[in-house]
C-alpha cells in the first residue's frame, strides 16, 4: 500500500532523515520505534506532506505523492491523528469530529452517510458521545485522543498515521486505545503506521516494526522477532518495566 524509497527530510539546514525506505502492506499495524528527536514524527509529516521531503520518493496505492498538499493526502485516504491531540479546543466534541469529514462536505457527500459515520465513531468511543455538545478543551487528555482518532477516522483513511496516542494518558486509557486499534484493524481493514513512545505496547500488537536512530532506519524485522533483539531490549524497552496491560 505504501512505499518509502531512499527520502532525505531536512528543516532548514538540519538533515532530520537520511535516505529512509520502508513499506506497508494493506492491513498490517507497523510501528516506528527510537529515541526522541530520532525522526519518527518527521516521517509522519513527510508522509502527510506537513514537511514533505526534498530527496525520495513516497508511492501510496502506485501513486507518486510528490508535489501534493496535505488536503490532497488526505483525499487519498491518509490522515494523521498529530502527537498531543491538537484538538479544536472552543468547538464542541461533534463539532471537531464534523470537521474530520471536511473534504467530503466539500464534495456534496450526503449528510445521511456523515451523520452514520458519527455514530460509528460513537459506537467505537462511547465517552465522545456522552460528551458530545462539551467544549474539546474540557475533556481529560484520554477523551481528547479519542477525539483526534474519531476526527481523523471521519475521513474514512485507508492509512491512519498515529502519533504517540499513549503519551500522557493512564495505563487502563491506553489499553482502550490500543484495543480501538486493533479493531480498525480488523472490523475495517484500516492500515495503520504507528509512532509510540511504549515501545514493548507497540511492538506486541504489530505485524512489523522500525527502528530509526538519529534519521537512519537501523534495524527492522517482524514485530516479535524485535521484541527478543537483545539491542532493542535493550536500548528501548526497558526489561525491568512491566507491559502497560499488566499494570
Amino acid at each position: 500500500m505504501l512505499t518509502i524509497k531512499n527520502i532525505n527530510t531536512y528543516y532548514g539546514k538540519v538533515h532530520a532523515l537520511k535516505n529512509i525506505s520502508l513499506h506497508l502492506n494493506k492491513g498490517e499495524i507497523v510501528t516506528l520505534i527510537g529515541a526522541n528527536g530520532a525522526g519518527k514524527t518527521t516521517m509522519l509529516n513527510s508522509i502527510s506532506a506537513v514537511t514533505p521531503p526534498s530527496v525520495g520518493k513516497i508511492l501510496f496505492e502506485g501513486q507518486d505523492l510528490a508535489g501534493l498538499g496535505p488536503d490532497r493526502i488526505v483525499k487519498l485516504g491518509i490522515c494523521q491523528v498529530p502527537e498531543g491531540r491538537q484538538v479544536f479546543k472552543p468547538l464542541s466534541v461533534e463539532d471537531n469530529l464534523e470537521l474530520g469529514a471536511y473534504l467530503r462536505y466539500r464534495g456534496r457527500e450526503g449528510r445521511g452517510d456523515i451523520r452514520k459515520d458519527l455514530d460509528d465513531i460513537y459506537a467505537l468511543f462511547p465517552r465522545l458521545r456522552e460528551r458530545r455538545k462539551q467544549a474539546a478543551g474540557t475533556l481529560s487528555g484520554g477523551e481528547q485522543q479519542m477525539l483526534a482518532m474519531g476526527r481523523a477516522l471521519m475521513a474514512r483513511p485507508k492509512l491512519l498515521l498515529l502519533d504517540e496516542p499513549s503519551m500522557g494518558l493512564a495505563p487502563l486509557v491506553v489499553q482502550e486505545i490500543f484495543k480501538v486499534i486493533e479493531q480498525l484493524r480488523r472490523d475495517r481493514g484500516t492500515t495503520v503506521l504507528l509512532v509510540e513512545q511504549n515501545a514493548k505496547a507497540a511492538l506486541k500488537m504489530a505485524d512489523r516494526g522500525y527502528v530509526i536512530e538519529t534519521g537512519k532506519v537501523i534495524l527492522e524485522g517482524i514485530a516479535s522477532e524485535l521484541l527478543e533483539n537483545k539491542e532493542v531490549q535493550r536500548a528501548y524497552l526497558g526489561k525491568d518495566k512491566k507491559e502497560i496491560w499488566e499494570r
